[in-house]
């Protein structure tokens, strides 16, 4: 009875998928039970696709241009603040965090261990990527978080 459970999971599960995300699966097939393999190997000739017996043929399963996910590769990361304090830092970082924006707290672990040494560090620094950058500080801007430690000469940021 379990057999036949996980069965229909299975192939609700598969027919979900893609075709390449179904190709990846049939690379990987000798890590799947016996019901799963067959369940993917149902999939795959229903949508007359070949199974795979390790790479790939110029004639079997072959993703479409559109379907491929492009990975985008960042510069490296760009300060937006700096905080002498890590409460504030974790408020900008949330900030960040709820627009969906990738930002990062270096140096927080060693002002988190001795916090006398942030100013020796030059405070925790919010990182993001570069294209987020202007996003990240307009809205560390609206939300009126600014650095607490740092004057302006000494971040590295204009004064005008």
């Amino acid at each position: 009875m379990e057999k036949a459970n996980e069965r229909v999971r299975l192939e609700r599960v598969y027919s979900d998928k893609s075709d390449l995300e179904l190709a990846e699966l049939m690379q990987d097939a000798g890590s799947l039970t016996d019901v799963a393999r067959s369940v993917l190997e149902a999939e795959a000739a229903k949508r007359g696709m070949e199974p795979l017996a390790g790479r790939p043929e110029p004639g079997g399963i072959a993703a479409e241009p559109e379907e491929l996910e492009v990975i985008k590769v960042s510069g490296p990361l760009v300060m937006v603040r700096r905080f002498r304090d890590l409460p504030d830092a974790f408020v900008a970082k949330s900030v960040l965090d709820s627009a969906e924006i990738d930002s990062f707290l270096a140096d927080e672990n060693m002002i988190r261990i001795d916090w006398f040494i942030s100013n020796l560090l030059g405070g925790a620094k919010l990182m993001v990527r570069p294209e987020d950058a202007e996003t990240a500080a307009a809205l560390l801007d609206e939300a009126a978080i600014a650095p607490n430690a740092l004057p302006e000469s000494e971040t590295g940021e204009s004064t005008e």
